[in-house]
């Protein structure tokens, strides 16, 4: 995705285009932020000209709740990449091109995340714990690729999709997949939150809820004028926001250890707990 001339010749032919190559890793993005940058802005710029120099009818990028608000480079590097990904509409002229993006939590099992991490320390009997409150959306590799095909069908250019998703704390995934072990809070590491965030408050204004999901309408929509209302859409209240800690739909540990293709253990597990934390 850095050599634009390569995916001008890969998007020949190509109708829809699913942006789904990044570098992710916060720490990394710290230590190597020209990297970041030239794979996911100037990698991100280079999808969008090939694709409208190309004619591809829709293309979704791939974002991340770490773009909303960031507080590190990925998180930045990311809100960029939606940024050019939703103004890409303006630009297209008479174009059939029509961009969009997705943005969602941690994805279970995947490159990289606290899980693989978890299942590997937990022979030594201790697992770290940044922070005891700390908090996170969680979703599926099977859930996010029904997101994309969702945004696919419903998309009109230029929205931002959030699936409606459930939240975990840390410390429940951490007793899920090693019960036996003791947990030791090491601190939160630089460049990480507390708490995400995928609907800022700042959004809200251009919010809309639906059943299964909500959409963050383009503030700037000359290319196209769509009532999100009409098909269903409630706006938000001024000030909405959508987080991980006051997300109404928690994930228990069975749950948590039922995702993380672990067996049940039922004396580790807690009373049910569909409410946030000290609710």
């Amino acid at each position: 995705m850095r050599d634009r001339d390569r995916l001008r010749r890969a998007f020949q032919g190509v109708d829809v285009v699913v942006h789904a190559a990044a570098l992710k890793q916060v720490p990394a993005a710290e230590y190597n932020p020209f990297e970041f940058i030239k794979t996911n802005v100037i990698g991100a710029q280079n999808v969008v000209d090939a694709a409208l120099d190309a004619g591809v009818t829709k293309v979704v990028a791939l974002s991340t709740d770490k773009a909303a608000n960031p507080i590190n480079l990925y998180g930045a590097s990311k809100l960029c990449a939606d940024k050019l990904f939703v103004a890409a509409n303006s630009y297209s002229g008479g174009n059939v091109t029509r961009l969009s993006c997705v943005r969602y939590g941690n994805v279970v099992g995947s490159r990289g995340s606290v899980i693989p991490f978890f299942l590997e320390r937990r022979a030594s009997g201790v697992l770290p714990i940044t922070h005891p409150d700390m908090t996170r959306f969680w979703i599926t590799l099977e859930q996010g690729v029904t997101l994309v095909f969702a945004a696919l069908a419903a998309m009109h250019g230029g929205e931002i999709f959030v699936p409606k998703i459930p939240s975990m704390k840390l410390v429940d995934l951490a007793r899920a997949i090693a019960p036996d072990c003791r947990l030791e809070v090491v601190g939160i590491r630089p460049g990480e939150k507390l708490h995400e965030v995928m609907v800022p408050g700042d959004e809200s204004r251009n919010t809309y809820e639906y059943d299964t999901h909500y959409v963050i309408a383009p503030a700037f929509h000359d290319w196209t004028v769509h009532d999100y209302a009409a098909n269903g859409g409630r706006r938000v209240a001024d000030g909405f926001t959508y987080a991980s800690d006051t997300n109404g739909h928690w994930l228990t540990v069975d749950e948590l250890r039922e995702m993380a293709g672990e067996p049940h253990v039922t004396e580790a597990a807690p009373a049910r707990r569909r409410t946030a934390p000290g609710a």
